[in-house]
């Protein structure tokens, strides 16, 4: 399109001032705005080009071979590609429909109702095979070691196997016949769940709801009028020292409830409003009491606290945790140490306000990073190590926080205005979808500024840059102060070579 306009302006050429070329002037753009057609940018020393076309919908970002890539007409398709090309993803409508491909193989879904993937499996097993599952009704595995196929047809006929939780689980016309393979014993319901038997490692029968008993390595229960009436018995595991009692939970409920073991004792009363919990050796010192629970509890302890009277006041400690609620839910704070990372969350109302930071405890110095939500209209980033993100209109992301899927797909339709800082003194700011921009870079001294392609302003260290009609019409000023006037000027600083 550029070259197009260059020729159709070629007769003008000749009201540049003679011997002089503008490609040798410093004040060059960086982006070409034709908004709402198209926005087309180059962020300084990076093989990076981005493209956005027709407002937010057609979009496409390419970081050079051996980086990732992206593209799409938002929100019905976009592709993504990992550095490298070893991951590619495609999603229609997402999450509507998505495919991913990696060198382990392929993985498709339809809302997570219908999928499927092929290629390495996923665990110990055999090198390669396909699985197909459109729930509740169909699932289907083809793999390469016989004892792991199946077909399954629900409710009529089939087996399935690792699925769902389950080793092995088959019905001939559910739920009038059922059968579940756990740990070397057999389960057969006729129908389910009503009657009951188990063979194998662990043997007992059921007619439920009335009474239910069942033995074996792990243990023995029986239910009486299942869920009020219940004893579960649990032997120590081998490991445990001599003369370690085992685990016990009896009672019938809502009257009273009890759970004994090593080193703790619980008690309910009319469950689940009243108990108390006690924690001696082997475990940390603890005592709990609960009054109208979840309203109010007491709990003090060598490692943990925990203070409630809700919905007024409630404050809970343990080693790595700690929470605080204040007239819930308006107000909640939490601090927690994940993988090394101390990350503290304050909330209001749960959405409106959201803000978590994370720091280092190990690297006092560093400085953090903070994420912060004001629902639905704004949502802004710091990743401690000088870039920033902000954005305004921003419904989307803390309900799914962190999925790059919703920010690639959804997130951009709903950015009225946009603030990108990839390192301190380098940032680009947008409203209304790139129709007017600006871009500041200090280290290079070069600011820019785009009101669709009506106007644009460029100063680059001593050069300016002022231009209508996206070129059509330019006015430079070179280093020396001295101003001269172009037609057809569409040249741009190209993008860096990787």
């Amino acid at each position: 399109m550029r070259r197009l306009l260059a020729l159709a302006l070629l007769p003008f050429a000749g009201s540049l001032p003679a011997g002089e070329d503008p490609r040798t002037d410093a004040a060059r753009p960086r982006e070409l705005n034709l908004w709402p057609l198209i926005v087309e940018r180059h962020p300084p020393g990076a093989a990076l080009q981005e493209m956005q076309a027709l407002g937010p919908f057609f979009f496409a970002r390419d970081g050079g071979p051996g980086s990732g890539a992206e593209s799409g007409w938002r929100p019905l398709f976009t592709q993504a590609t990992a550095p490298g090309g070893l991951r590619h993803e495609t999603h229609l409508l997402f999450p509507l429909f998505s495919v991913r491909q990696d060198p382990g193989g392929y993985r498709w879904s339809l809302f997570e109702v219908a999928r499927g993937h092929g290629g390495a499996a996923t665990g110990p097993g055999p090198a390669t095979e396909r699985e197909l599952d459109v729930y509740p009704f169909w699932f289907q595995r083809t793999s390469a070691e016989p004892d792991l196929n199946y077909r399954a047809l629900f409710p009529l006929h089939g087996t399935i196997r690792n699925k769902l939780w389950l080793e092995e689980a088959s019905w001939t016309l559910f739920p009038l016949h059922a059968e579940v393979k756990r740990r070397g014993a057999t389960t057969t319901y006729l129908p389910w769940p009503f009657v009951r038997v188990t063979r194998g490692t662990r043997s007992g029968w059921a007619l439920w709801p009335l009474y239910g008993t069942e033995s074996g390595p792990e243990g023995t229960s029986t239910h009486v009028l299942w869920p009020l009436g219940f004893t579960r018995l649990q032997p120590p595991p081998p490991e445990a020292p001599a003369g370690t009692p085992p685990r016990r939970n009896e009672g019938f409920l809502p009257f009273y409830a009890t759970a004994s073991g090593p080193g703790f004792h619980n008690e309910d009363f009319l469950w689940p409003l009243f108990g108390r919990t006690r924690h001696q050796a082997p475990l940390p010192a603890y005592t709990e009491t609960r009054y109208l629970w979840p309203l109010l509890v007491q709990g003090r302890g060598d490692q943990q606290s925990i203070n409630r009277w809700a919905p007024f006041y409630s404050h809970s400690r343990q080693p790595d945790a700690e929470k605080t609620w204040i007239l819930w839910p308006l107000w909640r704070q939490a601090r927690w140490l994940d993988h090394g990372v101390l990350r503290e969350r304050h909330q209001f109302l749960y959405l409106p306000y959201w803000r978590e930071t994370q720091t280092r405890p190990d690297r006092p110095a560093v400085p953090a990073a903070s994420l912060t939500h004001l629902w639905p209209l704004w949502s802004g980033w710091d990743n401690g190590a000088g870039q920033r993100q902000w954005q305004f209109l921003s419904p989307l992301e803390p309900l799914l926080p962190g999925d790059p899927r919703v920010r690639r797909t959804w997130g951009p339709l709903f950015a009225l205005a946009r603030h990108d800082a990839p390192a301190p003194g380098r940032s680009r700011t947008s409203l209304l979808w790139d129709a007017v921009t600006w871009q500041v870079d200090k280290p290079a001294r070069h600011h820019e500024f785009h009101l669709g392609p009506i106007l644009g302003v460029v100063h680059s260290g001593e050069a300016t840059r002022l231009s209508l009609g996206a070129g059509l019409l330019a006015f430079h000023r070179s280093a020396n102060g001295a101003w001269r006037l172009a037609f057809g000027d569409f040249e741009r600083t190209p993008p860096s070579q990787p």
